[in-house]
């Protein structure tokens, strides 16, 4: 099983946080983690709105961005094209979900039509859960 996890997933296997052992479980069950190229600046984007918001947290998110840097190469990576964009953007609209929950979306959509192993989506937004089930994805619970 191939566990696609859109940044807030990725970021319970990062920083211990509610769900973080939701995550480490259903990691530690599939073959493969995979994300999408995009995950890297959100996750930098998110760790670093938490050190200023939480100057105390520094040396924490420290560590969670040196565990991203050293975790990048391990996961399966989906790339961001001209095609994945277009999907994202039908996404968006048809499912009135925000630019990149789209290209999540999209990005998992198209690795669960490309590959033959099974795929769980994991993603701890109900909207974007939703449309992860009406496009017939597995979503983790």
């Amino acid at each position: 099983m191939i566990l696609f996890c859109d940044t807030g997933a990725l970021i319970k296997l990062l920083i211990a946080e509610p769900g973080s052992d939701q995550m480490q479980q259903a990691c530690s069950a599939s073959e493969a983690v995979a994300v999408c190229r995009i995950t890297w600046v959100e996750a930098m984007a998110g760790m670093a709105r938490r050190q200023r918001e939480d100057p105390i947290s520094a040396d924490d998110i420290e560590q969670a961005r040196q565990r991203l840097i050293q975790r990048w190469d391990l996961f399966n990576i989906v790339e961001v094209n001209q095609q994945l964009v277009e999907t994202a953007g039908r996404f968006a609209d048809g499912f009135a979900l925000r630019g990149y929950d789209s290209v999540q979306l999209a990005a998992a959509h198209e690795l669960h039509v490309n590959t033959e192993q099974p795929l769980t989506f994991a993603s701890y937004d109900r909207r974007l859960n939703q449309a992860a089930q009406l496009l017939q994805l597995e979503v983790l619970t």
